[in-house]
């Protein structure tokens, strides 16, 4: 744990260094993931839909059904007439961008906490920086990078969505990873 404790700067840092590069991701460069979310031609009458029907903050699925109806005719024709997919609804209420920057800079803080505490389990201390840099990073990409994927796969996320997240992933990776490989103890 003793290295552990020396690498609270390259936690905080490579998490203020990503946080700054998705910053730069979403916020500069806009059409990089600009295009990835669309609106309903008929957005007024879909909300109105669920208005009407009490929909509440959730993640709704389009045909609904259990497990049991998935080999009711019923069910298949639903699913063969569309629309099928899965809705995520948040409270009414303008969107709170300070708490979501908040959860996402905690999220990279904890990203970079594992990667450490994993790099002070295999690397030792004055450790080749290729050595950091190479494990730091793949650890971050695990955090980072990978996560899109299951998206795409059960929940409909569009894998070219996926994959630029993906992409967003390596370069946090590399970021933190030479941010480590800068201040390894």
């Amino acid at each position: 744990m003793g290295v552990l404790a020396q690498l609270w700067l390259p936690i905080v840092l490579s998490a203020v260094f990503v946080f700054v590069a998705s910053s730069i991701l979403h916020m500069v460069i806009r059409a990089w993931h600009g295009p990835d979310c669309k609106g309903f031609t008929n957005e007024a009458e879909v909300g109105a839909a669920m208005r009407a029907g009490n929909a509440g903050a959730g993640m709704y699925m389009i045909p609904y059904c259990t497990p049991e109806a998935m080999k009711s005719p019923e069910t298949a024709d639903k699913f063969r007439q569309g629309p099928v997919g899965i809705v995520y609804l948040r409270d009414p209420g303008q969107p709170n961008m300070g708490a979501y920057l908040g959860q996402w800079f905690v999220f990279c803080l904890v990203v970079s906490f594992l990667c450490a505490l994993l790099a002070a389990h295999v690397i030792g201390p004055a450790a080749d920086h290729h050595v950091v840099f190479h494990v730091i990073g793949l650890a971050a990409f695990m955090g980072h990078g990978l996560g899109p994927i299951p998206s795409a796969i059960w929940w409909g996320q569009p894998w070219r969505s996926a994959f630029k997240h993906v992409i967003d992933g390596l370069i946090y990776a590399i970021v933190t990873g030479l941010t480590f490989a800068w201040l390894w103890p």
